[in-house]
C-alpha cells in the first residue's frame, strides 16, 4: 500500500482505471465512472475524519482542558487579587488608569482582564490549539496512518484547521465573558468609566461595543493561528510550533517599540492589537481596528495558503 499525491492509499489489488476515468475490472463490465481512480469500493473522501470526531478528540486532550480551566479561573483570581490587595492607585478623574478603574463595574473589569491577557495568555492559547494540531499527530507517528486511512491531505488539514480555530475562538471569547460575569457579580453592573479622562458612558451603550471588541480580539489573533498552523505542518515538535508563533509575537512587539521604523511598524502583525480601546471611548473610533483587521486577515490568508502548499508536498514518512 502506498500514499498517493492526495494522501490517499491505493490497495495493490484495486482495479486499474482507463484513460477516460472509468474503473474497469478484469472479466467484467466497466464500473461506475463516479468512483475515483484507485479508490476501494465504498470509499467516500468526504466522510473521512468528520468534524465531530476531531472535536471530541481535541476536547479530551489534557492541554485543552487545562487551558480552558486556566482561562475560566483567571478572572476569579483577578477578583481575589483586587479584593485582598491594596486599593487602586492614582487620583480620581483624568489620572485613572484602566487597572485603577477595574473595580468600578463588570464592564470595566472585563476590559481590564482582556487588556492584560490579550498580548500573552490568549496568544499562547491560540498558538497551542493551532500549533499542536498537526505536529502532535506527526510526533505520535499517527499522521501517516490518518493519511493511509485514506484521508485526503487537503481534507485532513481543513478539518484540523476548522477545529483548531473553533477552540481558539472559544478561548478568546470565554475569558472576557467570564470576566464580565465575575466583575458583575463582585463589583456590580455599573456604567463604564473611561481611563485617562474619567468620563462615564452608560453600560447599555457600551455592551454592543464590547461585543465588537471581543470579535476584534479574535481577528487580531489570526496571525498567531496561521503562523502556528504553518509551523505545525512542517515539524513533528508541537512545542516548536507553539514556541515559534509566540516568538513571532514577542519579536513583533519589540520592533513596534522602535520608533525609528516609522510607518513601517503599522505593517507589523501586533501593531494594531490594542486598537480596540478606541471603541470604548465616548466618541468611538474604528479606523485603527479596520486597519488591524486588514493586516491580520492578509497575513493569515497567505500563511494558511503556504501551509496547505507545504503539506501537499510533504513526505510524512521521513
Amino acid at each position: 500500500m502506498s500514499l498517493n499525491g492526495d494522501g490517499a492509499s491505493a490497495p495493490a489489488n484495486t482495479p486499474a482505471a482507463s484513460a477516460g476515468g472509468v474503473v474497469t475490472s478484469p472479466g467484467g463490465p466497466p464500473a461506475s465512472s463516479t468512483r475515483t481512480s484507485g479508490a476501494a469500493p465504498g470509499y467516500a473522501p468526504g466522510r473521512t475524519l468528520s468534524l465531530r470526531v476531531e472535536f471530541v478528540r481535541q476536547l479530551r486532550r489534557r492541554r485543552t482542558m487545562a487551558m480552558f480551566g486556566l482561562l475560566l479561573a483567571l478572572p476569579w483570581v483577578l477578583v481575589v487579587a483586587f479584593q485582598f490587595g491594596p486599593g487602586p492607585g492614582g487620583g480620581q478623574g483624568g489620572g485613572m488608569r484602566l487597572s485603577d478603574l477595574a473595580t468600578q463595574g463588570g464592564l470595566n473589569f472585563a476590559a481590564f482582564a482582556l487588556s492584560v491577557s490579550a498580548n500573552f495568555l490568549l496568544v499562547v492559547a491560540v498558538a497551542l490549539f493551532c500549533g499542536d494540531t498537526v505536529a502532535s499527530e506527526a510526533s505520535w507517528s499517527s499522521l501517516r496512518y490518518l493519511l493511509a486511512a485514506p484521508v485526503p491531505r487537503d481534507r485532513l488539514l481543513r478539518q484540523k484547521l476548522v477545529v483548531a480555530m473553533a477552540y481558539s475562538a472559544a478561548a478568546v471569547t470565554v475569558l472576557p465573558l467570564m470576566a464580565l460575569l465575575a466583575g458583575t457579580v463582585v463589583f456590580g453592573w455599573n456604567d463604564i468609566q473611561v481611563p485617562g479622562t474619567g468620563e462615564t458612558i452608560p453600560a447599555g451603550d457600551v455592551l454592543p461595543r464590547f461585543a465588537v471588541v471581543v470579535a476584534y480580539a479574535l481577528v487580531s489573533q489570526l496571525v498567531v493561528a496561521a503562523v502556528a498552523f504553518l509551523l505545525s505542518v512542517g515539524t513533528d515538535s508541537p512545542l516548536g510550533a507553539v514556541g515559534g508563533a509566540v516568538g513571532l509575537v514577542i519579536v513583533s512587539s519589540i520592533l513596534q517599540a522602535v520608533e525609528a521604523l516609522g510607518s513601517i511598524r503599522e505593517f507589523l502583525p501586533t501593531f494594531w492589537n490594542n486598537a480596540w480601546t478606541d471603541a470604548l471611548s465616548p466618541d468611538p473610533d474604528y479606523s485603527g481596528m479596520i486597519k488591524g483587521v486588514a493586516v491580520s486577515v492578509t497575513y493569515s490568508v497567505i500563511l494558511v495558503a503556504f501551509a496547505f502548499r507545504r503539506f501537499r508536498a510533504k513526505d510524512v514518512v521521513s
